[in-house]
């Protein structure tokens, strides 16, 4: 039997069905305070676009959202979405579940790649003078 989502206790029709100010006091406090301070105009917008597209999902389409805003913090109305965050080269697909709820966009759009050190060539270091050719 898989475990049922909760959040500090509360289902996700119980988050989805809370004010905002509610599911704020849930947040941890860097989340809280962010919130208390407001929406920057750019969040805004995208949570206006992705309210659009809830309805655009509803009437039968697919769309996935494009966005730069990697300090928007995931809420509960943004489950089930796809969001393209760009992670400074390219957008990556994002597909927000209920476990990302109190995250940031950010997280899940990794800026770096990781380091693949593969063999030293010719010249690479001093040491490499010492590896035969073949």
């Amino acid at each position: 039997m898989p475990k049922k989502f909760a959040y500090r206790g509360f289902a996700l029709d119980q988050l989805q069905g809370m004010s905002m100010d509610e599911f704020i006091n849930l947040l941890p406090s860097r989340q809280r305070r962010s919130l208390h301070r407001g929406l920057t105009p750019e969040q805004r917008m995208l949570l206006e676009k992705i309210r659009k597209t809830k309805e655009a999902i509803r009437k039968g389409s697919n769309m996935a959202i494009k966005t730069h805003i990697r300090d928007m913090i995931v809420l509960p109305e943004m489950v089930g979405l796809t969001i393209l965050v760009h992670n400074g080269k390219e957008f990556v697909s994002v597909e927000i579940k209920p476990g990302m709820i109190g995250h940031y966009l950010g997280e899940f759009a990794i800026t770096n790649r990781p380091v693949k050190h593969g063999t030293p060539g010719i010249g690479a270091s001093r040491s490499s003078m010492y590896v035969p050719l073949k």
